[in-house]
């Protein structure tokens, strides 16, 4: 296949997030105690003086600002099954479309819950998506939210101590182990705040509107197992960059880049459903798929050495 081939039909087709729930519908095991995973992916351009839907954003990677393609992602994931799988996402475009992350965020949520149908009660995301517009939401769609904070988010523990930041709480054993109930500036309803060490021995401040079980009530152990699941698309960002080569395009215009971004998430499905099939992980599948041919051509090579 020749490369003019390639880009041919890179320019040519337009594919979209929308066939990618048709593969997702077939797979995901959705119910209430699912989960949905909203984070943004960064493609890097660094080099890139002349290409389409590249833009100055801030790269976990480079700890800085490059010039890098975003692509919005929702991840549905099962939650104790372990099973996750991206049903939806946004290349951010703000001269094209007038739209921010925040903007795709909404949309997307708004979607799966209204047009799909799906039945996820519980949302993921970190600090750069927990907005007062975009908790609102949540809330008034009847679902529940479970996202870190920064450390100068103002809260109010009561209408006469005021505003402060959330280092200046008073912190006790019980508020450790069953957080503490305060209302967020602007936001109409209280939220539960809980202190949880990660393992890099980081402290993250995260926020729920999860209500207490009817047995007993909601532990900083409930909620970091639960905010646990968010790795899952971490994982998924991350194998999608190195087993399909979404940064790798050096097409110019956007359609294909957005083609190219379509095909490389539909050749992670293909990728996933074949290491289920042999039980292996997706880098181990990957790595498999030349092994029956390599072996026939050992045995049976189809241009013999010379002097064979």
């Amino acid at each position: 296949m020749s490369h003019d081939t390639i880009n041919d039909f890179l320019r040519r087709e337009k594919l979209t997030s929308r066939g990618l729930w048709d593969v997702a519908r077939t797979l995901i095991k959705d119910g209430p105690s699912a989960y949905f995973l909203f984070d943004d992916s960064v493609q890097d351009k660094r080099y890139a003086t002349n290409m389409n839907l590249v833009y100055p954003q801030y790269s976990g990677a480079v700890h800085g600002v490059v010039n890098e393609i975003g692509v919005v992602n929702l991840v549905h994931s099962s939650g104790p099954d372990q099973e996750f799988y991206p049903i939806d996402y946004r290349i951010y475009d703000p001269k094209g479309d007038g739209k921010t992350k925040q903007d795709h965020f909404r949309d997307m949520l708004l979607l799966a819950i209204n047009s799909k149908k799906l039945q996820a009660q519980i949302i993921l995301f970190d600090n750069w998506y927990a907005s007062v517009e975009n908790l609102k939401l949540i809330y008034r769609l009847g679902r529940y939210f479970i996202t870190t904070v920064k450390s100068n988010r103002k809260v109010s523990i009561s209408k006469e101590a005021g505003y402060v930041n959330l280092e200046e709480l008073p912190w006790d054993a019980t508020s450790y182990q069953y957080g503490m109930l305060v209302k967020l500036k602007e936001l109409p309803f209280k939220v539960r705040l809980f202190v949880v060490v990660s393992p890099t021995r980081d402290i993250d401040w995260v926020i729920t509107n999860l209500p207490d079980d009817l047995q007993r009530p909601l532990t900083t152990a409930d909620i970091q197992r639960m905010n646990a699941f968010r790795w899952h698309i971490e994982q998924f960002h991350r194998e999608a960059k190195q087993l399909t080569g979404t940064e790798r395009c050096q097409c110019r215009k956007a359609r294909a880049q957005r083609n190219h971004i379509a095909c490389c998430y539909f050749a992670w499905y293909a990728i996933k459903v074949r290491a289920q099939e042999l039980g292996l992980s997706l880098y181990m599948a990957k790595n498999s798929l030349w092994d029956d041919y390599l072996k026939e051509q050992l045995r049976q090579p189809v241009i013999p050495a010379v002097g064979c």
